[in-house]
């Protein structure tokens, strides 16, 4: 039986100007380059510069994406945008990508779900191009996390990075089994107990102040392996494919021993996974499309590939897309 699938068209990224090494991040808090390498997988990362925003990150990732996809933005009839950090508390960063992009027909929001911001825009997407209400989709995961962080806390500010990354989305029709281009199956989770393990201290309708990311690690951890691996397992029991069949692993990229944890429990091949942390950071919401790029641009992603991308993000959020390319 015939069915609608989102086929991805065209990935592209955008990384701001400024690297800050973790030598450099010795010179803010009381830290080390092997500290940080040793707990987190993490050498270097990218900061926006003062009058670069969000939008601006996510509106050159999408430009990238739909020169790629060979898609003009007037074709484009849905833009979301994942961020934890938009430009104004309103309107929607998406609204303002729009603009940019030349775009003044269809819909246009933002998503938040901080870094499984992603994943659930592309399932919204995949949703909205399913029923057949838009046809082509521009999903962007763009952040400016250096705007939220205590520099003076060196267990969480050496963690995260500024980026962007976008996805442009088809409505096709495909036969409906195993071998299908796009969209195969996402899932999306949420557990509001464990807010105060992954927040951020202020907000316009509670301190009338943006605030600063606040962390328990240990704890984070310790939930992401187990809810990961659990929303993957599910993920594929939906579709019949088994871990091995995976041709690549698209994590979001928070740390090297959460992807070691998820990958040895899912006796996941590490060499079928992306790692892009080492030279981003933890980029939030753009981390997956990132690192999408990055393997695209490395050759890695062929047509028939069978890709599952994944995340975790304060709430608790978390969740997974299985994508075929």
């Amino acid at each position: 039986m015939a069915v609608i699938r989102s086929v991805i068209r065209g990935v592209g990224a955008h990384l701001p100007k400024r690297v800050v090494t973790n030598d450099d991040m010795t010179k803010i808090v009381d830290t080390s380059d092997e500290w940080i390498r040793e707990r987190t997988g993490i050498r270097q990362r990218y900061i926006a510069g003062e009058n670069e925003y969000t939008s601006d990150l996510g509106t050159a990732a999408a430009k990238q994406a739909l020169v790629r996809a060979g898609i003009d933005p007037v074709d484009i009839d849905l833009v979301i945008c994942a961020t934890a950090t938009p430009d104004r508390t309103f309107p929607a960063t998406a609204v303002r990508i729009q603009q940019q992009l030349g775009i003044t027909h269809g819909a246009a929001f933002d998503v938040q779900a901080v870094c499984s911001g992603f994943v659930f825009a592309m399932t919204v997407a995949d949703n909205f191009l399913k029923t057949g209400q838009f046809k082509r989709a521009v999903v962007i995961g763009a952040e400016t996390f250096s705007r939220i962080l205590d520099w003076q806390d060196r267990t969480t500010c050496v963690l995260f990075g500024d980026g962007a990354g976008a996805v442009v989305l088809e409505a096709q029709p495909q036969v409906g089994g195993r071998q299908d281009r796009g969209i195969l199956a996402t899932r999306i989770r949420s557990d509001g107990r464990f807010e105060d393990l992954l927040y951020v201290d202020g907000g316009p309708g509670s301190t009338k102040t943006t605030g600063h990311l606040r962390m328990n690690g240990r704890e984070v951890f310790r939930h992401a392996v187990q809810k990961i691996s659990g929303v993957i397992e599910e993920t594929l029991v939906m579709t019949g494919f088994a871990a091995n069949e995976i041709d690549l692993f698209v994590p979001h990229q928070a740390n090297q021993r959460i992807l070691d944890g998820i990958a040895k429990k899912l006796g996941v091949d590490p060499g079928k996974i992306v790692m892009t942390l080492d030279k981003h950071g933890n980029t939030s919401a753009a981390s997956i499309p990132l690192a999408l790029n990055e393997a695209l641009e490395q050759h890695r992603l062929k047509e028939g590939s069978l890709v599952l991308m994944e995340a975790m993000g304060g709430g608790f959020t978390w969740g997974a897309v299985l994508a075929r390319w």
